[in-house]
């Protein structure tokens, strides 16, 4: 179970896969009584998906997909912790729980691939980012974007304290006691040897190259995400100076990270990610222009969408939102406009979006008031 897309789930699920998919999608609530008829909800929704698979499968494999499934709405703790959004995707061979921190809408879908668009949009916005809470003792995650954050559970290889990283080698505290007069309580004075000081220190260092090394590769890469570091300013130089995070943002957090609400910290993460989520904005919108300007770029679905399948764009804006109705045939590029009656199944965007990324392009959802184009797409070509 997981509360974090990585770019490694995406990949994974745009993979070719043994039939049948299952994707069920629906917006979920963080508090009591709104998060009652969540889990009414999925029911009803499990009980679509059943009534598809009988149409084809036998009720053997039927219960053998959906086992997962039912599980997990008889799971009452899970349905008293979940956040703005759910997405579940299973078939015989996989089944994955994601807590979304943006709503999405209902949906249950079985086909002979994963329904990913919903997921995709998400993973793709460009306001997301992390944040590593961390101390000396212990660290914690966060992820979220310009309105939500919300902790995230560490991967089973990432120490979460210094125990855990350092364990029999984590040296000791000792410490010596002097009366100096007095009776009252507290007077007396505990002090540590200038050398158990110094044994502390190289402790600090070695949990932060421990830290670092473990959320690089088991948060940072997989989810792309920019890191910000949230500690009291002592801990800062020494955790960038041992730090190989690409990832990590120059500007950080600078005081103690336990004494902020997580609506405080949200705010102080954002004042430092605006900055950095403007200027790649207009790195984006500047290179698509100039990419246009020189023929390598257009912002017309048809132009965009045989691009996409022939392997040729680079990168592709999405305007986040903007829903445009048909498909695209994955066999030629060819667009087939339609009216839609579901919207989050059937949408140009989203199908472009997802042939881009399955030859390697790189997509981003960006805001309508930044879209340097008024189709609700733009790209850039490779040739």
């Amino acid at each position: 179970m997981s509360n974090s897309l990585t770019r490694d789930d995406l990949t994974l699920f745009l993979a070719d896969q043994d039939p049948p998919c299952v994707s069920l999608y629906q917006p979920t609530h963080r508090r009591h009584p709104e998060n009652q008829q969540d889990p009414i909800r999925y029911r009803n929704q499990l009980k679509v998906l059943e009534e598809s698979l009988r149409l084809k499968y036998s009720s053997k494999r039927t219960e053998d997909i959906l086992g997962p499934f039912q599980k997990l709405a008889d799971d009452a703790s899970f349905w008293n912790h979940t956040e703005d959004g759910l997405a579940v995707i299973g078939n015989s061979n996989l089944f994955r729980v994601f807590k979304l921190q943006r709503p999405v809408p209902e949906l249950a879908v079985v086909a002979d691939s994963f329904h990913v668009k919903p997921m995709l949009r998400i993973m793709q916005s460009i306001d997301r980012y992390q944040v590593l809470s961390l101390n000396r003792r212990e660290i914690k995650l966060f992820e979220g974007n310009r309105h939500v954050l919300d902790e995230i559970e560490l991967t089973d290889d990432v120490p979460g304290t210094i125990t855990a990283a350092l364990g029999p080698e984590l040296t000791e505290p000792h410490q010596t006691v002097s009366s100096y007069g007095g009776t009252a309580l507290g007077s007396s004075m505990r002090h540590a040897h200038g050398s158990r000081k110094d044994e502390l220190d190289i402790d600090d260092e070695r949990f932060f190259r421990s830290v670092d090394r473990s959320i690089l590769e088991k948060h940072s890469r997989p989810s792309g995400l920019k890191l910000i570091l949230a500690a009291l300013p002592q801990y800062h130089h020494l955790f960038r100076e041992v730090s190989h995070n690409n990832f990590l943002v120059p500007n950080g957090i600078e005081m103690d990270p336990g004494a902020l609400t997580i609506d405080q910290l949200r705010e102080k993460a954002w004042e430092i990610m605006e900055p950095e989520f403007r200027v790649r904005l207009k790195k984006l919108t500047s290179e698509f222009l100039d990419a246009k300007s020189k023929g390598l770029g257009s912002d017309q679905i048809e132009t965009i969408a045989e691009a996409a399948i022939q392997g040729r764009i680079e990168f592709l804006l999405v305007e986040a939102g903007r829903h445009i109705s048909g498909r695209v045939d994955q066999a030629t590029g060819s667009v087939m406009h339609s009216e839609m009656e579901r919207p989050e199944v059937d949408d140009l965007l989203d199908d472009m979006a997802e042939q881009v990324l399955r030859r390697g392009g790189e997509v981003v959802v960006v805001p309508s008031s930044e879209m340097p184009a008024k189709t609700g797409a733009a790209a850039s070509f490779r040739f």
